[in-house]
């Protein structure tokens, strides 16, 4: 699946734009004066009245923002601070992917066998091999049984082995915080696990608790998919109508035991959460183990993990994914972390046959260096934002934005981009509440980003002249509960301003899910975005 890197005629006017870009902000911590960059625009003037809000007090702020067409920078702040970047980071994790796997590229999931055929019986293992399919669902493993059983085997005599070696063993990114292992945002990555929904939230199980029929009855609790792998501890109790919904419900370290505890009042609304499993391999075999088991084909031996499946098996069932192209769109719309770091170890793999973070990083940044960012000035972690060693600058967003707009495969990433306002989630995603009523609504698009203390806006936006114009908007170090108000603030301005002239937007109140500003909007489910 490797491709030569091509040549594309324009690579030469990239290197122009970065040029510009680098000199322009060459000086470390230097924000253009009033005036600077857009004559008697107002812009700069505009943006710095933004930035100057209370809720940035203290705190630090990068911003760029260039013509689309020309790559004149029209407005800088602290351009060359490195600042975590958060979600942001997806912006070069998923540039690099189209370009180093494709937007056509597929994960595939085979099932193969060794041994022998003894009329229904396989005398021999049975290996199911991934390669890292973020989207596949408990009803692909089904599908991959059914033809197992189509084939006509109805006994396996040998072991169903789970070969994840595509990747390495390594399943959680470097600094992620421990309090977040039971999250859905921050699942273990593997070559082979299972997603139980259309937001294709791999590596996890959906928990939903109802109330019992009365107080003091157990709450009903059902796990989807439907599994036997990971089991649940149930210390919850019903409490009267009217009572305390008070429910949690979290898997501790190394453990496949999901706890719900608290209380929840007859009638009430109980819970549902996304819990991710400890050891999604062992996941996604249990899964197909249940599905192979419904159509009647009946795996005699034990379940191994981590094997590699040996030269010579033959291929008995494939199930592909949806292309690359179409699989950034719950990716990005939806921030999903895990699908960013399954790309990273793909690229890896594909780059230097090592299904590593380390491969995986170094194909991206050697892909941001190509296309003219220089990533002497950056620190990229992981693949998604969520380690806050993550360090950017809104100078080289702005770099990046700038240069893949030249690329061949520049539509369908930018398809993949949230837009403002926008209600579908698959459209809007998490900029779908953001900026209605303004000049920015369905117009902007750009990636989000947040974590405690830190958040990011960077994208395209057309003004009211009809110039599109990148902007990379990144903040740190604020003790506001939320600053995105600010970042809508300055997309708005941009929006409704001309070559000739622009007016600060009045940034909103935080209101909302924005009070909680810790996380992407689309973590916190089942609240959606």
């Amino acid at each position: 699946m490797r491709r030569p890197k091509r040549a594309h005629n324009s690579r030469g006017r990239r290197w122009t734009w970065a040029v510009v870009v680098g000199l322009l902000v060459a000086v470390p911590g230097w924000s253009a004066p009033a005036g600077a960059d857009a004559g008697s625009s107002g812009l700069p003037e505009a943006v710095d009245t933004i930035l100057g809000d209370g809720r940035l007090e203290g705190g630090t702020a990068s911003v760029v923002i260039a013509d689309a067409t020309s790559g004149e920078v029209l407005y800088r702040h602290r351009p060359t601070e490195r600042l975590m970047p958060a979600s942001n980071t997806k912006l070069t994790t998923s540039a690099a992917a189209m370009e180093l796997l494709g937007p056509e590229y597929r994960f595939t999931t085979d099932v193969l066998a060794t041994g022998r055929r003894q009329g229904t019986a396989l005398k021999g293992d049975l290996y199911l091999r991934g390669t890292g399919d973020p989207t596949a669902l408990a009803a692909d493993y089904d599908g991959l049984a059914a033809r197992v059983a189509a084939s006509g085997v109805t006994r396996v005599t040998g072991r169903l082995v789970a070969d994840d070696t595509r990747f390495d063993r390594a399943r959680l990114g470097r600094s992620w915080a421990a309090d977040d292992e039971s999250s859905y945002y921050s699942a273990q990555i593997s070559a082979l696990s299972v997603a139980p929904d259309a937001d294709y939230d791999t590596g996890t199980v959906i928990v939903q608790v109802a109330p019992g029929a009365a107080a003091g009855d157990e709450p009903v609790v059902t796990v989807t998919p439907r599994t036997a792998y990971v089991d649940v501890d149930v210390s919850a109790t019903t409490v009267a109508a009217g009572g305390a919904n008070d429910l949690t419900v979290e898997r501790g370290h190394g453990s496949g035991t999901i706890t719900v505890a608290g209380t929840t009042p007859v009638g009430g609304p109980g819970a549902k959460e996304w819990v991710t499993v400890w050891e999604p391999t062992g996941y996604a075999a249990a899964v197909f183990r249940d599905a192979l088991a419904a159509h009647g084909v009946r795996v005699t031996g034990p379940t191994r993990l981590g094997r590699a499946t040996p030269e010579g098996a033959r291929l008995l069932a494939s199930h592909d994914s949806m292309p690359l192209k179409d699989l950034l769109v719950p990716f990005m719309k939806l921030s999903n972390n895990m699908h960013a770091e399954v790309l990273t170890k793909a690229m890896g793999y594909e780059a230097t046959g090592e299904g590593s973070w380390s491969a995986g990083l170094a194909a991206v940044t050697g892909y941001a260096k190509g296309v003219g960012v220089d990533t002497g000035r950056l620190r990229q972690a992981d693949g998604s934002g969520l380690s806050r060693m993550n360090a950017f600058t809104a100078g080289q967003f702005a770099t990046l934005l700038l240069a893949v707009r030249d690329e061949p495969w520049y539509a369908d990433w930018y398809r993949s981009l949230p837009v403002a306002c926008a209600p579908d989630r698959f459209v809007g995603g998490t900029l779908r509440t953001r900026m209605c009523g303004t000049p920015a609504a369905l117009n902007a698009r750009g990636k989000t980003g947040s974590l405690t203390g830190a958040s990011a806006l960077s994208g395209y936006v057309t003004d009211a002249s009809g110039r599109e114009l990148v902007y990379s908007v990144v903040l740190n170090n604020y003790l506001a509960a939320s600053v995105k108000p600010l970042e809508d603030a300055i997309v708005v301005t941009l929006a409704r301003s001309t070559p000739d002239a622009a007016d600060p937007a009045r940034p909103a109140g935080a209101r909302g899910a924005e009070r909680a500003a810790d996380l992407e909007c689309s973590w916190r489910k089942p609240v959606r975005c």
